[in-house]
């Protein structure tokens, strides 16, 4: 048996020994063991052990590890932790500096996608409310996949088949480290298109009615990006409905949850998204036929509800002949009574004229009257007015006489001369009037 020379070490020449025989044979390890004890120091690093049923071991992730290693480092969950040993000196132990963890088969990973879902289950973002329909004719989709997978062309083809619609595709992994930040940066991406869509060098850019986050089929371990909360939590943020189509009818990951609508595969994702259009045209021929035997039907009815109607009323045309047989009636009794009106007023007039014609002093005149007119034509009807005058007018029936008013001296007033006795003449030389 070889033992060493009888040497001694100072104490911290024995740690640094150690520590150097340490590192040098266990330089690269992986353990496997359940997470325990986890502290997360506001230094960004990480310290927790892992344990099986009879050691324990301890562990440190320094700050900067990757996000995928910072999710799995998760309590109670069984992980397979790569990484190096080393000793810490100053306490005398040894411990594993962890580079990367993931966890130790699908066990490990259901338990973990479980406690995700109950947590993100508490926090309401598996609600039926909150899901939003997905519009029944949208113009342009926006797809959240890889570019070169069968995926992208899978969609393509079912949604040209069904109703050809604008497709944006937005590239990322679907797998691996950076796959999960990837999906959500498009997620998002899509969501800070404005509603008008965005005019870049290379076209307009609109934004989605729709978008669909899809993938192919594969292991838990290749889906996992699907499940991590940076995923779940900007698909249920979006704005724009969406639509999951992860893995096969019988994968189930947590964007699922959250989605709008789950798609059990890629191409049923398409399906979803939009209408066949064939069906469409004869769905549509079959309305517009219903609507024009509806049209038909009413036109009938209101014609029968015109001609029962038509039926309680007079006959238009008699109802017009009865009422101009009436306007004739009546413009023949008018044009008689205006004939009758009129020979009764002629009658009066005739009557009124004869009474004026005898009592016309023409009349008068042929019964011997004359009348008396002055210079001026006036008549003079009193004695008194014809002394007045020195010349008159006698009118006879056949012309006037011109005549000259002879005035006769007064009486005298002596009583010893007696009064002249008239003399009756009716004629002087000259015609006079005594």
């Amino acid at each position: 048996m070889n033992t060493l020379p009888d040497i001694i070490f100072s104490v911290t020449d024995l740690s640094q020994t150690l520590k150097e025989v340490v590192e040098t044979a266990f330089a690269r390890v992986k353990v496997k063991g359940e997470v325990f004890g986890v502290k997360r120091a506001s230094s960004g690093h990480i310290y927790f052990s892992l344990k099986d049923e009879n050691a324990v071991l301890n562990a440190i992730c320094w700050r900067g590890c990757s996000p995928e290693t910072s999710k799995a480092i998760e309590e109670g969950l069984e992980v397979i932790a790569t990484g190096k040993l080393t000793t810490y000196p100053g306490r005398s132990n040894y411990q594993m500096i962890v580079s990367t963890v993931e966890p130790a088969g699908q066990g490990a990973l259901l338990k973990l996608l479980e406690e995700r879902k109950k947590k993100l289950a508490a926090e309401g973002l598996f609600d039926a409310a909150r899901k939003k329909k997905i519009p029944f004719l949208p113009t342009n989709i926006g797809v959240v996949t890889s570019p070169t997978g069968a995926v992208i062309r899978d969609i393509m083809h079912r949604l040209n088949d069904r109703f050809p619609v604008s497709v944006y595709l937005w590239p990322t992994l679907v797998q691996g480290d950076g796959a999960a930040e990837q999906i959500a940066a498009a997620i998002r991406g899509f969501n800070a298109l404005p509603a008008e869509g965005l005019d870049t060098p290379d076209g307009h850019i609109p934004r989605p009615d729709v978008l669909i986050v899809a993938r192919g089929g594969g292991s838990l371990e290749d889906l996992w990006c699907f499940n991590e909360e940076i995923v779940a939590r900007a698909a249920a943020e979006s704005e724009i409905p969406l639509i999951s189509a992860v893995g096969h009818e019988t994968d189930t990951t947590l964007i699922d949850y959250v989605s709008d609508l789950r798609a059990p595969t890629p191409t049923g994702a398409a399906e979803m998204a939009v209408p066949v259009l064939s069906e469409l045209k004869v769905k549509l021929a079959g309305i517009d036929g219903r609507l024009l035997d509806a049209l038909y039907r009413l036109l009938d009815e209101k014609k029968t509800r015109l001609a029962a109607s038509v039926r309680g009323l007079p006959n238009l045309s008699e109802w017009i002949e009865q009422y101009v047989q009436k306007l004739d009636d009546r413009t023949e009794r008018l044009h008689l009574a205006l004939k009758s009106f009129l020979g009764r007023l002629t009658d009066r007039f005739q009557l009124a004229a004869r009474l004026l014609e005898a009592n016309s002093y023409e009349r008068v005149l042929d019964k011997g009257f004359a009348f008396v007119q002055d210079e001026k034509g006036q008549v003079i009807s009193s004695a008194a007015s014809a002394e007045a005058q020195t010349r008159l007018s006698l009118g006879f029936k056949d012309g006037k006489v011109p005549v000259t008013v002879d005035r006769q001296p007064a009486p005298s007033t002596a009583a010893h001369e007696p009064a002249p006795s008239p003399i009756p003449s009716h004629k002087t030389a000259q015609g006079e009037l005594f």
